[in-house]
């Protein structure tokens, strides 16, 4: 009698498995909404007199928060495709530090904020540092 080759199928099942139990529990989970934390003694404005601070609002819009004359600290609206340049030329001339302040709305998608901080690591900005809200009772 001759031998017959035959395809074992176990090890395709494995790996139809493996896929199957990543597309059930794996993909949905990253799809999920991420609650950032509170803080329960949080200062609300924890930047110094000198600090440069980005805020990003519900819809996405940027306003960056740079020091003025004496204390005050001045509030301007910058577009997406400046903030780059504006950045730039704010953290060129720094020699302290290299340190953004970054305060996002609650409800703006991660990816807004992962592209502003993007946009400051490009400028110069080193360390990004998060302004988090406190709890509320």
């Amino acid at each position: 009698m001759l031998p017959r080759a035959e395809i074992s199928v176990t090890p395709m099942m494995d790996v139809m498995l493996v896929l199957l139990m990543i597309f059930m529990f794996i993909v949905p989970a990253i799809d999920a909404a991420v609650r950032l934390p509170t803080a329960a003694y949080a200062d609300p404005d924890p930047a110094e007199g000198d600090e440069i601070v980005l805020r990003i609002d519900a819809i996405g819009r940027y306003s960056l928060e740079t020091p003025g004359a004496g204390t005050s600290a001045t509030a301007r609206g910058v577009m997406q495709d400046e903030l780059g340049r504006v950045l730039g030329s704010l953290y060129s001339s720094r020699t302290k530090d290299r340190v953004l302040y970054l305060k996002a709305d609650t409800e703006l998608p991660f990816g807004a904020v992962q592209h502003a901080i993007e946009i400051a690591r490009a400028s110069g900005v080193r360390v990004v540092a998060t302004i988090v809200e406190r709890k509320r009772p």
